[in-house]
């Protein structure tokens, strides 16, 4: 393991003294500074911030200044910022015609943890979730044959979005929701172009498409809440329970436009990152047939006295684990985190003044070889002992850290675990793609995989595994 961050990394004064401003990165253009760049090739760009600056570089987006922080402690100090100096809704504003007025990032600090407390996402709630992932999972694989072609991430897309619903708000939501809803959440993933940073309601078309999707998900939604309403339904998911709670003077907490709002938003982050990360997954294990027999192997042992995906099950599959912590670290679903500098921030030498927004890159960070030793390659043996890479709290940082660590990131693990788990028991797959073909979509602020993403599958005739196959040595 890697030594664990500098002293220096401490949380940083509300009240910065004065110090350096940060370098600036090269190849700035009048007016649109770093913009296009940011566009066409966002990693190149934030690697080379990196490389040129150090720890601390700052990159200009058409007059919006972000100052990137690159390493554990820069990034410990990121991470455990007070919401009240470093900001995350103010930093995103393009995300707010998507999830609408007065949800997430456009909602004040207290209301966002009040929000962040979704009884959905408890302990006692997961192995429920775990079997309704399950059964969604086997739901649509239902519709395969004994042999044939898919697109990985339309797969995932669909299917994420019914998991996510059916956990997160309530099986019978799930039920009502059409099977076209997923092409509605691509729509409002375009919708982040990185041009949103000058203006997210420029009218251009992608921002059209945006918004015309999300007026469909508002229809949606609200005939739902609407018969619901008329039926007098007095339902236990997570609508039936928002709907139910009062203010001091009895009127209703939340009005139906923040509901939609809110559902919106734990519907798009939990079917987003799954999606990009369960297609990764197997994408990679198909790349590394020697690591996805040896998964395969582990599931086979793991599941042969006939016990069902539960949440206790997934507990135990350590090399999938590994698998998808690789793939997390090598492809993770979002290209950088920022916040809105609200009080001037102070890093090591470094001051960034209010009204600045900073940033950390889970990619680059992701694969940086103080960290990660031979980054590029796929090495899911980094996460056993004694080597646990993962356990460097500010490095990696797949679902963030600290304070801000993502709220659903084990229920994301689970999620990912039962999907996968599923998928390599009941069928044989190989790329139906040359490898190479299969690549990251950075065109857009939400990342994805480039399509098509074609897989070929072919339904397994299990036996019996030995009780040691997948403890065999990895090759060298």
């Amino acid at each position: 393991m890697t030594a664990a961050p500098s002293e220096r990394s401490a949380i940083p004064s509300a009240r910065a003294t004065s110090g350096a401003a940060a370098p600036v990165a090269s190849g700035r253009l009048p007016l649109l500074g770093h913009l296009l760049e940011l566009r066409r090739d966002p990693l190149g760009l934030l690697q080379r911030v990196h490389d040129e600056c150090g720890e601390v570089g700052e990159i200009d987006l058409a007059g919006h200044r972000l100052v990137m922080l690159y390493g554990a402690a820069a990034q410990e100090a990121f991470f455990r910022a007070p919401d009240e100096q470093l900001d995350q809704a103010a930093a995103y504003p393009f995300m707010k015609p998507i999830f609408g007025p007065g949800v997430v990032f456009d909602a004040t600090p207290e209301q966002r943890k009040q929000a962040l407390r979704n009884r959905s996402l408890r302990d006692q709630f997961m192995r429920g979730h775990a079997e309704m992932i399950a059964s969604e999972t086997e739901r649509m694989l239902a519709e395969f044959g004994e042999s044939g072609e898919f697109d990985l991430l339309d797969f995932m897309a669909e299917l994420t979005i019914y998991t996510s619903t059916a956990c997160l708000i309530g099986k019978e939501f799930r039920d009502e929701l059409g099977r076209d809803v997923y092409a509605l959440f691509y729509e409002l993933e375009r919708g982040t172009d990185a041009i949103a940073y000058v203006n997210p309601n420029l009218p251009l078309p992608i921002f059209r498409r945006r918004d015309r999707a999300r007026r469909e998900l508002v229809s949606r939604l609200e005939a739902i809440f609407a018969r619901r309403e008329r039926a007098g339904s007095s339902t236990e998911d997570l609508f039936g329970v928002l709907r139910r709670l009062r203010d001091a003077e009895g009127r209703p907490r939340f009005s139906t436009d923040t509901i939609t709002g809110m559902f919106i938003s734990m519907m798009f982050a939990g079917h987003h990152t799954t999606s990009v990360s369960a297609s990764w997954a197997l994408i990679e294990l198909l790349r590394h047939p020697d690591w996805l027999r040896r998964v395969v192997g582990e599931l086979d042992t793991l599941f042969a006295d006939g016990r069902s995906v539960s949440y206790q099950a997934l507990r135990e599959i350590p090399l999938l684990e590994c698998a998808l912590k690789e793939s997390l670290r090598l492809h993770p679903p979002l290209i950088l985190l920022m916040r809105k500098v609200i009080q001037d921030f102070q890093y090591a030498r470094f001051t960034v003044p209010a009204g600045r927004n900073v940033g950390v890159s889970i990619a680059v960070s992701n694969r940086m070889p103080e960290h990660f030793p031979e980054p590029e390659r796929y090495d899911p043996s980094r996460y056993l002992a004694p080597r646990q890479e993962d356990a460097q709290p500010f490095a990696w940082i797949p679902f963030g850290a600290g304070r801000h660590r993502c709220v659903g990131a084990a229920f994301a693990m689970m999620q990912l675990k039962a999907i996968v788990s599923i998928l390599l028991r009941r069928y044989e797959l190989e790329l139906a793609q040359p490898s190479e073909s299969y690549t990251n979509d950075h065109s857009k602020m939400v990342v994805s995989v480039r399509q098509p993403c074609r897989v070929r599958y072919r339904r397994r005739a299990v036996s019996a595994p030995t009780a040691r196959s997948h403890q065999e040595e990895l090759p060298a």
